[in-house]
């Protein structure tokens, strides 16, 4: 019995340390896709995003049911994306859409709903039929379910009010916009924090400059 007690304890220790380790891995791919995206350009950029792929598939290789992982694989293939360009890009757009689906099938909960803020967004960006698979009302349901996951969050916010911006709904994009600015800082994340909010300001004076001149 005594040694019964002692496997499951160490069993538990084990998983926890392993939930811990997979935690330090996820917060420094965060980190460093913070630095890549906001720091890096051209070919250096895509470089880093490249070996960014490496270090997730090594962690989801790890780790194949945990849903942070694969929504990062998305995050990262969809900024890669945007960095290429061209026809790349709908490459690398198609597989973050997989990626982030396969995040949805297993926990669509997971970093606050995250999954759907980039799969949205993606919905968004790409190009619709016979290009790519882009889909406004497809974008604005996804939206829509992350922030009711995390209705104080930066990102969603900031993302449903660029989706409002694009499509000329100014005073909503405001709205949210302004939530997106106001929203808590992340004590572990300052670097993407900071190059959100530079994009939010941005994009907060366009959208006063389309009411000013709409007015």
């Amino acid at each position: 019995m005594k040694r019964l007690i002692l496997l499951m304890v160490t069993s538990v220790f084990a998983f926890t340390l392993s939930a811990a380790e997979s935690s330090s891995e996820l917060l420094m791919i965060q980190k460093t896709w913070a630095k890549t995206n906001y720091q890096l350009q051209d070919d250096e950029q895509e470089e880093q995003f490249e070996a960014l792929l490496v270090s997730i598939d090594e962690q989801i290789n790890l780790h194949p049911e945990q849903a942070e992982f694969w929504v990062w694989k998305g995050i990262i293939q969809s900024s890669f994306a945007g960095a290429k360009g061209g026809l790349g890009a709908l490459s690398l757009a198609k597989k973050a859409r997989k990626s982030l689906q396969k995040a949805l099938a297993l926990d669509d909960a997971a970093l606050q709903g995250s999954a759907y803020t980039s799969l949205g967004t993606l919905y968004h960006k790409v190009p619709g039929w016979p290009l790519g698979f882009g889909d406004d009302d497809e974008a604005k349901l996804l939206l829509e379910k992350a922030l009711k996951l995390n209705p104080d969050g930066i990102d969603p916010n900031y993302f449903y009010g660029e989706y409002l911006y694009d499509n000329k709904e100014y005073k909503g994009a405001m709205k949210y916009l302004e939530t997106a600015l106001n929203a808590p800082q992340r004590v572990d994340r300052p670097l993407a924090d900071s190059g959100r909010r530079t994009e939010i300001e941005s994009l907060l004076a366009q959208v006063k400059k389309r009411m000013d001149k709409n007015s």
